[in-house]
Parts: C-alpha cells; structure tokens; sequence
C-alpha cells in the first residue's frame, strides 16, 4: 500500500486532462456568446471545465489517502473494448435496440459473475430507456431497428 492513491491520482490527471483540451478546443473553435444568448461553444466550454475541476477534486483526495496501483486485467479490458467496437459497428447497419444487446452481451462477462438472466433483463431495461429518452422523450430520428434484407 503507497501513502498516496495512484489510481485515482492517475484517473484525476487524466480528468482535468480531457477536460482542459475540450475546454481550450470549444474557446479557440466555437463562439462563447453571453450568457443570455449562448453560441455554440459554451456548453462544451462548461463541460470542460467542469469535468477538469472535478478531475482536480479527485487528485487532490488521492493525494491524501493510501491506495494501491491499478492491477490490469487484459481480458476483462478486451471485452469491454470489444462490445464498444461492436455497438460502433452494429447501430448503423442494425439499429440502436440490437447494438446495445449485442454490447451488453459482449461487455456482461466482464463483471465475472453475471447470469444471463441479468443480462437479458440489462438489454431489456436499457432497450426501453433508450427508446424512451430518445425516440419518445426527445423526437429524436434514431432507428431503434433497421434489418436490411
């Protein structure tokens, strides 16, 4: 066990990291506008900044509790990767609905001990939340399924 917490450490920095290159793109790319009338660089400038402060709030914590360094499992990282890549490559031709069964069905054995009746309750949960907020809540033209023939 390290005086410190490297792995909150190493997850803050990568924080305010992110956050500060999101930040800096959206203030030399987009127009700030005011904050009565907002251009399109402001939410992302927001977001930047908030995702860098909470990065700094989390390695400053770090810096002042015991921790251990990450251990790496490649094989539980490949499969998250994995159904990543596989949502990517599915939403289009297949629809939003199958691509996230198809990630869920990918990324689940990650966890070690899941069962599939928790995954197909996962894919049906997470099927019906998406429909819900984004075909339902906010009219958005997603394909919730699409089978080409």
């Amino acid at each position: 066990m390290h005086r410190r917490d490297p792995r909150d450490i190493i997850g803050g920095l990568l924080l305010v990291t992110v956050g500060l290159a999101f930040a800096a793109y959206a203030y030399a790319n987009y127009r700030l506008g005011t904050v009565a009338r907002m251009g399109p660089g402001m939410f992302p400038l927001g977001l930047g900044v908030i995702l860098a402060t909470l990065g700094a709030v989390l390695t400053v914590q770090a810096l002042r509790r015991p921790g251990n360094w990450p251990t790496g499992e490649p094989l539980v990282a490949g499969l998250v990767l994995a159904g990543i890549i596989a949502f990517g490559m599915a939403i289009r031709p297949l629809g939003l609905i199958p691509a996230i069964c198809l990630l869920i069905v990918l990324a689940a054995p990650a966890e070690g001990r899941i069962r599939p009746r928790t995954i197909a309750a996962l894919c049906v949960c997470l099927s019906l939340l998406s429909w819900l907020i984004f075909s339902v809540g906010l009219g958005l033209p997603v394909r919730m399924f699409w089978w080409s023939l």
